[in-house]
């Protein structure tokens, strides 16, 4: 079992890996003024201070912090920071980058059921993105907000207890809880702007939606952990 394992995430990254190449290729055949200004991204020019070779980045804020984009290399890091950035999160970034359309909020939510061509992701995405949800925050809503503080997430007027987190500057991501009680069990809904799909694809959103379930999790202060056992 355990090479099996072995094998099968190998050949995972491997995909992510291609992913990755394949995006990059597409972003570097783009006008990068243009793509900051559908995704809200800066565009920075400067010379190396090493080689004094022209080069240039562009900041796109992902999850609450900036990351960086390395031109010509490729490379993606979180400003300022040494922490290395995963596969699937550098993927995120450059799809974000390559396919949006600079589409205006549309303010109208909708639900990852709602989104075309999201029918076949259902299962995985209550899987990966609700139950993780449900299984930390579920008893406990009121977590949910100090866990989104974290992300740059704000308080929003859904459900019981509800915030807004802004995953891309143009891609709002909002959670709602309802407590349980004796005859309901707890419930929670991920819901987007109906013009997600103008800048992610579904399994994109799906993807999204996962990272940012297991960051608020993760998130949930240790502090406010240990009361709740008390």
């Amino acid at each position: 079992m355990g090479s099996q394992t072995s094998s099968l995430l190998n050949i995972q990254e491997q995909g992510y890996e291609l992913a990755y190449r394949l995006a990059y290729g597409q972003l570097v055949g783009m006008d990068m003024q243009e793509v900051c200004r559908k995704t809200g991204s800066q565009y920075i020019v400067g010379r190396s201070q090493v080689t004094k070779q022209p080069v240039a980045k562009i900041v796109v804020q992902y999850i609450g912090q900036p990351y960086v984009v390395a031109l010509p290399d490729g490379e993606i890091s979180l400003e300022n920071s040494g922490e290395q950035v995963p596969l699937r999160d550098k993927i995120l970034i450059l799809h974000y980058l390559t396919l949006a359309k600079g589409t205006p909020a549309t303010n109208k939510l909708i639900t990852f059921r709602q989104l075309p061509g999201c029918a076949s992701y259902l299962p995985v995405f209550h899987q990966l993105a609700i139950e993780p949800l449900l299984n930390r925050f579920g008893k406990e809503p009121e977590l949910l907000i100090k866990a989104a503080e974290k992300l740059g997430g704000q308080k929003a007027n859904y459900g019981d207890v509800s915030v807004t987190i802004n995953a891309f500057s143009h891609v709002p991501v909002t959670i709602a809880l309802w407590r349980g009680d004796d005859e309901f069990a707890p419930r929670a809904s991920i819901m987007l702007d109906s013009s997600i799909s103008d800048y992610l694809s579904a399994e994109d959103i799906r993807e999204l939606c996962t990272i940012i379930a297991r960051k608020l999790v993760k998130n949930v202060p240790s502090s406010l952990r240990i009361n709740t056992r008390l």
